[in-house]
């Protein structure tokens, strides 16, 4: 089962029209990438920081329909890729099973001098197990 995420699009999501800001979608797939390192990683953001990161290396974008103030978004996150320390992902949105958009992300795992450093044991596991687990269901 894919990881999901929950989104309500609220007021600051939109542009005056009352339809989501194109950039407003980025920040909800790294709020849900974020919720999937906390949840399934057990790594979450914060205990990360303290001595290493994952920037964002590329992200690319598909927007299928838009997206209005009050919607209620369901963000799927699946595991494409692991590298030694990179790992690219994919996020898709819907709103009542109607496509929104399709995102595909690739970060890396940095050191505290922002060097790229090999993901831990215990998460690159983890990340495997579940990458696993997606791709046999």
């Amino acid at each position: 089962m894919p990881f999901e995420f929950h989104q309500k699009v609220l007021f600051k999501h939109c542009d005056p029209a009352g339809i989501v800001f194109y950039p407003r979608y980025i920040e909800m797939i790294n709020d849900c990438t974020e919720d999937f390192f906390d949840r399934v990683l057990d790594w979450p953001f914060e205990k990360m920081l303290e001595s290493s990161g994952t920037p964002t290396v590329s992200t690319a974008t598909e927007f299928q329909a838009p997206s209005r103030h009050g919607d209620q978004l369901v963000l799927t996150l699946a595991i494409e890729k692991i590298g030694r320390s990179s790992l690219t992902f994919t996020v898709r949105s819907h709103c009542k099973k109607e496509p929104r958009f399709s995102n595909q992300t690739t970060l890396v795992c940095v050191d505290n001098k922002g060097k790229p450093a090999s993901w831990p044991d215990a998460v690159r596991f983890k990340i495997e197990t579940y990458r696993d687990e997606f791709h046999d269901s």
